[in-house]
């Protein structure tokens, strides 16, 4: 029976007949026993099937090679089930898969084509056009621009910033299923652009930033057969490899594959093989982040892992066996007013996590504005042409460095160290400036072995007495160190104490493929308990300096909340200096993970976007009013609207929040928690935070989950205003609902009143007087009543997004990359 399958496999994949030409027009039919061919017979598109499975996909491959080897495929997560479907141009223009009479993919054209025609061409490309045009600029939609896991020559791999069209690489589920798999591989622009390769959402791998001349991770040698190309401007982010000189023997694709593997074939006509040249992640320095926080990857030593200078283990234990997941922490810790810089070259730049960027800025002074901020712990040029311009700035811990042997010296990072830890590395560099100098240190050093020889055995002693007496007081006072006076409520709030051990094996020892996320203040790792329930563990970082701070508030400010638009907080870790939170696990992510990507935002309907809009003000609205407590979140964003099962929202990371007493409704601070694009004008400029600069934040999250579009790095051709400018403009043009993503709406549905309306209440939620804005109870009043009334809305704060010191870029940021940061308020 085996062998009568395979023939009858063999029988189907080999018996096709090819329709006469590269072309299809209106009214053809590509059925399952049909196909194109390119005019070089390169390319062949038609229905194929994998092993052992009836279902049918429309798919490209290369014509003359064996085995199939297949670079795109239309309706992979839809597979064709009936042998009367087919492929063909449909009414509207649009080009359409139809099981039976049922279209299960299309290409998905919003206008309408008078003379529609599809062709297959030598490039691979499948493209839909004009019969009366032929330049590529009048291509009505193309195959390149929706890749799946292959890459061919001539493709461009990044953005189209104009079009907001991000192509980028994903994997089949598995080798015989080409359905949307775990891995994807593409270009994201936050500060820097980068291409960056995930498992779900956890960061695998990533390519290092763009310098202007390279990407700081990856050092591509020349290639006498092809030739790979950046384009980094306005309108476009992208990478793409073409095929130098016209042999048409020599056949290169770039592959992701199901394994999280991204690789470069060249096609051996010898040996009728595909021999591998790339590959990616290619060792274990390039893995994401190998080494933790603060560490450094050099695959040249063994093992691997050292610490930045001035750092050393989090645990020197786990060090030892080769567990470097901890990272490292400062020996000594920043004096802000006298710290140095000192330079390192030679390596990959961290990655975007907790930064700013200010092209306009010169390295003077950019190491002046990280002087200045004390939560500033390194800077770059962010351009290195012509001497070096621009200006990158990281806060707190520093992510993912390895070193590169063949990297040149034209990119320097600063680090931040204590002047007594910055001072020996920077005489080491000097040259010695006499000769005596080594006999001195010679002699030092055996006055240091004879004392120590004396003191050694007295000293052990009194170190053995005091451990026993400090292991004795912390057990009796274990919770004495956790919380300052005013904060011991924690004791009487009933929240469960996890032992370290329990969190350990909930989260496999906190291994890097449980990680599912990194903030400022520490990674946060998926978990399961022994009774089977699924856990997000969050542990703070103990040298973030805000980790004990954040561990008080999610403690004392949400342990008593109860709310099904609140992330419940399950319990906490309190062991040594370890600060470990435990939360209920949302398995759809972030809110930013769905609006914010162009294919994940097509399951965000209109009606599942209301109400998500409404779970955020039903949350906010408890925090401010209906709790016991009154809470200003203060970090209000899409990245902390965590979705459940059903996609219900649940507001999360109250690390920043702050209670405020009795009737009082603001307060003011001297230092600036929050994130640029959400925070309100008298939050950023004078530190003044109430209940109404969470009501600003939320009227641009409104904003942002009508339009699909980020506040900050917002892009339009017309005018240089963030997203809150934009709104503003078509507001006062009276055209509010062009505003609305494509695809939620027509102009007279009903879901256009009720985007209308969330739209005219995210504007009076950012006017720029906090006084002008709406309560958090009349904002879900206005929104859950159709009739109600509303305000002619005034000018939004931040009405240009260039303000605020322009810490910004032009690039459009992706999901986990609009980070919280820390700064004085002036």
């Amino acid at each position: 029976m085996s062998v009568l399958l395979f023939f009858c496999t063999c029988l189907f994949l080999f018996s096709k007949s090819s329709i006469a030409n590269d072309i299809m027009v209106r009214n053809e039919y590509l059925t399952v026993n049909k196909t194109l061919v390119s005019s070089g017979q390169t390319f062949e598109l038609g229905f194929f099937s994998t092993n052992n499975t009836k279902n049918l996909y429309l798919g490209i491959w290369y014509k003359n090679i064996t085995p199939t080897t297949v670079v795109w495929v239309a309706n992979r997560n839809h597979p064709l089930t009936d042998s009367a479907g087919g492929f063909t141009i449909a009414d509207d223009g649009n080009i359409i898969v139809l099981n039976g009479s049922k279209i299960i993919w299309s290409s998905n054209l919003t206008r309408s084509v008078s003379n529609p025609v599809v062709q297959l061409l030598q490039s691979g490309n499948l493209v839909l056009k004009d019969e009366s045009l032929n330049d590529a600029s009048s291509y009505l939609w193309q195959s390149f621009d929706h890749p799946t896991n292959t890459g061919l020559p001539g493709m461009k791999f990044g953005w189209d910033l104009k079009l907001g069209l991000n192509r980028y690489f994903t994997s089949w589920k598995n080798i015989n299923d080409p359905s949307i798999g775990n891995y994807s591989y593409g270009a994201e622009l936050a500060g820097l652009p980068q291409f960056v390769l995930r498992d779900g959402l956890v960061k695998k791998h990533r390519s290092g930033v763009w310098n202007g001349i390279r990407l700081t991770g990856v050092h591509l040698r020349p290639n006498e057969n092809f030739n790979t190309t950046f384009v980094i401007n306005t309108d476009e982010v992208y990478a793409t490899f073409t095929n130098k000189g016209s042999d048409p023997s020599f056949i290169v694709r770039e592959s992701l594959n199901e394994w999280g593997k991204l690789q470069r074939f060249v096609w051996d006509e010898q040996s009728m093989k595909w021999i591998d040249m790339s590959v990616f992640p290619r060792d274990d320095c390039d893995n994401y982040n190998h080494c933790g926080v603060n560490g450094i990857c050099n695959i040249a030593i063994s093992p691997p892992c050292e610490c930045l200078r001035g750092f050393t283990p989090i645990s020197q234990q786990q060090w030892s066996i080769f567990n470097w997941t901890g990272g490292c922490v400062r020996k000594t810790s920043l004096e802000c007013g006298s710290d140095i810089f000192v330079q390192i070259k030679g390596l990959k730049l961290p990655d975007m996590v907790n930064f700013l960027v200010n092209k306009s800025m010169s390295l003077e002074e950019c190491k002046n504005e990280c002087k200045r901020n004390c939560s500033c712990t390194a800077y770059a040029n962010s351009d290195i042409r012509e001497g070096g311009s621009g200006c990158i700035l990281w806060f707190d811990d520093l992510f993912d460095f390895r070193y590169l042997s063949d990297a040149s010296d034209d990119q320097v990072l600063f680090l931040r160290l204590a002047s007594s830890e910055g001072e020996p590395i920077l005489e080491k560099a000097k040259k010695k400036s006499s000769e005596g100098k080594p006999i001195l240190e010679k002699a030092k050093k055996k006055k240091n072995e004879v004392l120590m020889k004396v003191l050694l055995p007295v000293g052990s002693a009194v170190l053995f007495i005091c451990l026993l007496i400090y292991l004795v007081i912390r057990k009796t006072r274990r919770m004495d160190g956790v919380l300052n006076a005013g904060e011991r409520q924690k004791e009487h709030l009933e929240l469960p104490l996890f032992d370290l051990m329990t969190v350990e094996t909930a989260t496999n020892n906190f291994s890097h493929t449980n990680k599912i996320g990194e903030g400022g203040y520490g990674p946060v790792y998926k978990g399961k308990t022994s009774e089977g329930q699924e856990i997000a563990v969050k542990w703070l970082s103990k040298d973030s300096g805000q980790g004990n701070t954040q561990f008080k508030n999610e403690v004392v400010l949400i342990a008593k909340l109860q709310h099904r638009n609140l992330v419940k907080l399950l319990g906490c870790c309190i062991q040594g200096e370890e600060r470990i939170l435990i939360y209920e696990y949302m398995p759809n992510a972030s809110l930013d993970y769905f609006v914010f990507d162009q294919k994940q935002s097509k399951l965000l309907d209109w009606q599942k976007r209301l109400s998500i809009v409404m779970g955020i003000a039903k949350g906010l609205l408890y925090l401010h009013q209906d709790s016991s407590l009154r809470i200003v979140h203060r970090d209000l964003k899409a990245s902390n609207i965590l979705l459940d099962w059903n996609m219900n929202p649940k507001i999360s990371d109250f690390g920043m929040a702050r209670l405020l007493g009795g009737e009082q409704t603001e307060a003011k601070t001297e230092k600036l928690a929050g994130t640029y694009g959400y925070m309100s004008p008298e939050y950023a400029v004078d530190g003044h935070f109430s209940v109404k600069s969470d009501v600003f934040s939320f009227g641009v999250l409104v904003l942002e989950i009508i339009s699909g579009k980020r506040n900050r790095g917002f892009y339009h051709d017309n005018h240089h205003h963030n997203l809150l400018g934009h709104a503003w403009i078509l507001w006062n043009e009276g055209n509010p609902c062009e505003l609305m993503e494509p695809g939620l709406g027509d102009s007279n549905s009903a879901t256009s009143l009720e985007v209308l309306r969330c739209i005219q209440v995210g504007l009076l939620c950012v006017q720029k007087l906090p006084e002008d804005r709406p309560s958090m109870s009349d904002v879900f009043f206005m929104l859950s009543s159709e009739n109600s009334l509303l305000l002619e809305p005034k000018e939004p704060g931040f009405f240009v997004e260039r303000g605020l010191d322009d810490h910004t870029n032009s690039y459009p940021r992706n999901s986990e990359n609009q980070v919280t940061i820390s700064l004085e308020a002036r």
